[in-house]
């Protein structure tokens, strides 16, 4: 209350002597943001929404984008479709210019249809589902492969060793079946299908019941699409069952938390990334992601695959709205990031143009070791 009588205060004294009125600061771009931040999936929101920050942050350092400061508000949903829709709501009724870093599946889809309706611009979403890339929809842009890039990298390589009993463990929702989808499409034009099907309900490591009826079709590969928990309660369970075969999973498990939830029994898990490798400067965009993560957390900042995706997010996003110029709105944001051809972030690039919103489609497998690193 005494600050704002000091403000009014020296407003008239201005105006009493002629001088310019205080200056505003300049309304912050606001973008809206629904993760798990909780729960069983807690990691994947908690990591994108940090490496989005390295970037934002000294964007807004430096004055922000056309004098305008970026501000991240993020809702916790706790991976659940529900809560992600009522979240979506609040997000656009307070204001947000666009809905950026949505973690997963089912909850991106909760929110497409308040998307949809407010013509808001979805950007990034932490999923490779079909259902958000097909048909094409003019408000959605990606940055990262899909599940079917993902899936059909997996396949080839368990396929160019011979391999033919492949199984999947999936979560039973449209995330879960997504990657399905893949695997089959894959191994079809082998002749081949899945040999054993287990499910996981969203949120659980219930999987006792997908390890028999898996393990009973004699698999000698295992494709897991499913959150973190859940893959390393399976992998766990199977193990323990006799199962000596590999087990590959697609880049939403999370590469980190799968690697401590199994702690030495992470050796030989196979994990599928749609990022350029976080840990060491291999690549100009690792090296910047590095250099701003030991900037601002120094020796507590720890690389991982989840931040250094909300990073690439962040600079994908940032690069469209300069792009923008000073239309700053919607259809500004749009044109700005569909005028991004072959945009180079330092030996990853994302391309898109009026009719193609999917950004990159690189993908590369890498291996857990025992004592959780991730070896190329």
């Amino acid at each position: 209350m005494q600050r704002r009588r000091l403000i009014q205060h020296l407003g008239a004294a201005c105006a009493a002597l002629g001088l310019p009125a205080l200056a505003q600061a300049p309304k912050p771009l606001l973008l809206g943001q629904s993760a798990a931040l909780s729960g069983p999936a807690r990691e994947l929101g908690e990591q994108f929404r940090s490496g989005a920050m390295l970037h934002f942050d000294k964007v807004n350092a430096g004055g922000g984008v056309a004098g305008r400061p970026i501000e991240l508000k993020s809702l916790d949903d706790g991976y659940e479709p529900a809560r992600c829709a009522a979240n979506t709501r609040q997000l656009i009724d307070g204001g947000a210019f666009a809905l950026f870093g949505y973690i997963g599946t089912p909850t991106s889809l909760a929110a497409l249809p308040l998307v949809n309706a407010a013509r808001i611009p979805f950007i990034a979403p932490f999923s490779g589902a079909e259902a958000l890339r097909s048909p094409f929809n003019r408000l959605l842009f990606h940055v990262r492969a899909s599940y079917f890039d993902e899936t059909a990298e997996i396949v080839k390589q368990i396929t160019a060793v011979g391999i033919k009993r492949v199984a999947v463990f999936y979560q039973d929702d449209a995330y879960g079946k997504t990657g399905l989808d893949g695997v089959t499409r894959a191994l079809a034009p082998l002749g081949l299908a899945p040999t054993g099907l287990g499910t996981v309900e969203r949120n659980s490591a219930d999987v006792g019941a997908a390890v028999k009826s898996i393990l009973a079709e004699h698999p000698d590969a295992i494709v897991q699409i499913s959150a973190y928990k859940s893959c390393a309660a399976f992998i766990r369970a199977a193990r323990a069952a006799g199962f000596g075969g590999t087990f590959y999973n697609v880049s939403f498990v999370g590469t980190r938390a799968l690697a401590e939830a199994l702690g030495p029994e992470a050796r030989g898990v196979v994990v599928s990334q749609v990022m350029p490798y976080p840990f060491t400067p291999t690549t100009a965009l690792a090296g910047d992601y590095l250099a701003a993560g030991q900037a601002a957390q120094g020796a507590k900042f720890e690389p991982n695959y989840g931040s250094i995706e909300g990073y690439v997010a962040a600079r994908t996003l940032v690069e469209g709205l300069r792009r923008a110029g000073g239309r700053l709105t919607t259809d500004g944001l749009i044109g700005g990031l569909e005028s991004l051809h072959d945009l180079d972030l330092g030996g990853f690039y994302i391309d898109y143009s009026a009719r193609k919103h999917t950004g990159s489609h690189f993908v590369e497998l890498t291996m857990l070791t025992a004592n959780g690193k991730v070896l190329r």
